[in-house]
């Protein structure tokens, strides 16, 4: 498979949206055990959202782990080096699909990646082994593969028209686990865990508003497997953008694009 690449700018169009689901998350998060803890924020892309952790543990050692070269460019460019509090922010390329720590952390996040990594509920033993006692693993994905956002895309790319060059890019719906699936992992991997789930209704702004916002996520598989055929793409796009619209309308104070989430804090035990 093609892999796949990622535009930070395109990303980051949404930021603001994008990153209250971490803030939801860090709220959750008890204190570290660690007088200078030590993070890691594994599929951290463009970096803006790891940068945030210096400002609840501002003598961290925060280091942001991402797999593709274009997010981490952007993640060494904007906010590498020193915290005001005394610590330092650094990056570096990892997959989450094989990564094993190498050293142990107060705190391993994940936020918005691990829908994009086959297999993750195996990685978790590797993961809370590496924590300190009392540390804690948490994460956050989108859980709406189900939503017409996604499946209109599926469907689209399953369509005669489309198959022989897309099914295979296309992410299923069978990425996520049920919470009790979660917890249950995560409680025999000896953490005390909270998983919950919140709807936000984003009120996005702009024409074609639920389209643009895709092009930064879901879509990327599509358009990495397209850019070498921009009549093909544009093609793909508008029939895509006319979907949306049916399934999205806008309204005179923008487009509501509903996005379910799923949260887990897990607290390895002392």
């Amino acid at each position: 498979m093609t892999t796949t690449t990622w535009d930070p700018a395109q990303y980051l169009r949404h930021a603001g949206h994008r990153a209250r689901p971490f803030a939801d998350l860090l709220v959750r998060v008890p204190a570290l055990p660690g007088a200078r803890p030590r993070i890691a924020d594994l599929g951290c892309g463009p970096g803006n959202v790891t940068a945030t952790l210096a400002e609840r543990w501002p003598t961290a050692r925060i280091t942001g782990y991402d797999n593709s070269q274009e997010m981490l460019d952007a993640a060494h460019t904007g906010h590498e080096g020193p915290t005001p509090g005394g610590g330092h922010l650094d990056f570096a390329h990892a997959d989450a699909a094989v990564w094993v720590p190498e050293e142990s952390y107060d705190l391993i996040i994940t936020n918005a990646a691990l829908q994009w990594v086959p297999g993750h509920l195996d990685r978790f033993a590797d993961w809370t082994a590496a924590l300190t006692p009392g540390g804690t693993f948490a994460f956050q994905v989108p859980d709406n593969a189900d939503a017409p956002l996604h499946a209109l895309m599926r469907d689209l790319g399953t369509s005669p028209r489309w198959r022989s060059r897309l099914a295979d890019m296309l992410r299923g719906s069978d990425r996520l686990h049920t919470p009790g699936t979660y917890l249950d992992r995560l409680a025999r991997l000896g953490c005390a865990t909270d998983i919950w789930q919140t709807t936000y209704l984003h009120v996005l702004q702009g024409e074609d508003a639920v389209l643009d916002w895709v092009k930064g996520t879901g879509l990327r598989p599509v358009l990495t497997a397209l850019a070498d055929d921009p009549e093909a793409r544009d093609a793909f796009l508008a029939e895509y953008r006319d979907l949306l619209r049916a399934a999205y309308p806008r309204a005179p104070y923008g487009t509501v694009l509903p996005f379910r989430r799923l949260f887990a804090v897990a607290v390895k035990g002392a």
